[in-house]
Parts: C-alpha cells; structure tokens; sequence
C-alpha cells in the first residue's frame, strides 16, 4: 500500500507544483508580466477552452450563413428552389395528364372509335328464362301520368335533343348525302355531297382544337362547343382556319375537296360528338 500511497502524493504533487511564467523584453531582458499557474491549472484551462471553443464554433455553424459553405450541406435558398420546383413539376404532371386524355379523346374523333357498353351476360341469361305470360305490362296510374306529360312537352318541343345538347347547328355545306350516319358500320357522320371548293361553314360558335392533314381523311377541322361537344369536318381542299382561333357559327373555316385515302370524290365528312359519344348530325341540321 506504501509505494502506491507514495505516487499517489507523487502525482499530486506533481499536479500542484507551482510554476513562474514570465514574458521578458528580448533586447533588455526587463519583466514585462508574470503568471503563477501549475499542471492542474493548465489541464483546466485547456479543457474549458476547448468545450468553449467546440461550442461557439457550433452555434456559429448552426446560426449564420457560414454552414452553407459546409461541404454537403445544402443552402436555404437551395431547399427553397428544390421544393418549388418539385411543386411545379408535380403541376406540369398534371396538366401534361389532363392534355394526354384530351389528345387521347381527339384521336378517338380522328379513328371513329366509340365506346362500348357493357352489360351483365347472367343478367340477360336470367332474363331470357322468365315466363313471358307471367309478366304484367300494364302501366301504373304514376307512369301513365308521365307518359301524357312527356308527350305534351314534346308536342311544342320538337328540337328536345338539340336543346338538351343546348346549341343551335348551322349546316355547313348544303347538298346531297350520300352516306348516313350509321353505328352498326362505325360510319359516325354523314357524308355531304357538293361542288368542289364550296365553302364549308362553322356549325356553331366554338374554337379550333385541331387544324391539320391526316393520311385517311386529308386535310382536318375539329371545333370545340360549349357542354362538351365537338363538331368534325373532314376531306377538305384547304383549311381557312388554325389551332386555337376562335369562330363564330357560320363562319367560313374551309372549303370542300376530295383530301385523303378514304373518298371518292368532293364531299364534307361531318361528324357531331358528345361528351365523348357521337351523334347523327341530321337530328341537329337539315343539309338539303
């Protein structure tokens, strides 16, 4: 236990054995200042300016400017830019969706697709079993009621579907038609016969979504109407108006011709569609 109580002191003694440290004048060796401190002194010393020096240099980092030139340490006005941008890329995305579907229903125009329905196959199985005989087909007193109001409203309303539509159609061309509008051969306009370069009119007042030549049906107008409706004509000799101008209904937009592979001859290909279906043109406008 001696020699281990022996360093002990040895080691404390060490620790607070006092020193002198004096600043001299190199040139006259006069005593400028002087410091009494030992080991112990020093050691704390030390270690206290270390912490406080860890410490400022901490809070200097956190609260200036100076950590933006930290290597991989990104700026505020950096974060600021990158989050602003990643909310107008999530936008354009958007607007890029919402262009894709409608250049998406415009190509439906172009190629003449329809939609389907779809209906329950069990449904009509099950149907087609039941007893004819058994089934009452005698109206009630609620929907004879309606019957006769329906048909009242209809006596003074003749155009009821141009007015659910609600626009008023003017014939683009007059002339013969020589092909109807028919759904069982995907023939989805009616076809109008007249002079070369006849002046083919504006149905009604829209804007120009799309102006160009397709391979099938030559040169291409399709107008855009209020409550979703679109107005196409097709095969024209030249086109009088572009993406994106406005018309009003009668206006002069093209004139008639013989464009592309699928015709035989001068004629407006016309077609009618709403919200995304079409519709016969001739129960909107009378061509003759």
């Amino acid at each position: 236990m001696e020699p281990k109580e022996k360093r002990t002191k040895k080691i404390k003694k060490k620790l607070l054995h006092k020193y002198r440290l004096v600043v001299l004048n190199e040139e006259t060796f006069e005593e400028r200042f002087s410091f009494k401190l030992n080991r112990l002194n020093v050691f704390v010393f030390s270690i206290i300016s270390a912490v406080l020096l860890i410490a400022i240099t901490t809070i200097i980092i956190a609260f200036t400017p100076l950590r933006e030139y930290i290597p991989g340490y990104s700026s505020t006005k950096l974060k600021k830019k990158a989050t602003e941008l990643t909310y107008k890329t999530d936008s354009l995305k958007q607007v890029i969706d919402i262009n894709e579907q409608y250049l998406s229903s415009i190509r439906k125009v172009l190629s003449g697709d329809i939609k389907t329905v779809d209906f329950n196959k069990d449904s009509v199985i099950e149907a087609a079993k039941l007893d004819i005989s058994q089934i009452s087909f005698s109206a009630s007193k609620e929907d004879s009621i309606l019957r006769e109001k329906v048909s009242q409203e209809d006596k003074y309303n003749p155009l009821l579907s141009a007015s659910e539509i609600g626009l008023v159609f003017f014939a683009p061309v007059k002339g013969t038609i020589s092909e109807p509008y028919n759904t069982k051969t995907k023939h989805l306009a009616v076809d109008v016969v007249t002079v070369k370069d006849e002046p083919v009119k504006a149905a009604a007042d829209g804007t120009v979504i799309f102006a160009g030549w397709t391979a099938d049906t030559g040169n291409v107008i399709i107008l855009e109407h209020p409550n979703n409706t679109l107005t196409v004509y097709k095969h024209n000799a030249s086109l009088n108006k572009s993406q994106g101008e406005l018309v009003k209904g009668g206006e002069v937009i093209a004139t008639v011709g013989n464009t592309g592979e699928l015709t035989t001859g001068p004629h407006l290909h016309f077609e009618i569609w709403r919200e995304g279906y079409p519709v016969n043109p001739q129960d909107f406008i009378d061509f003759d």
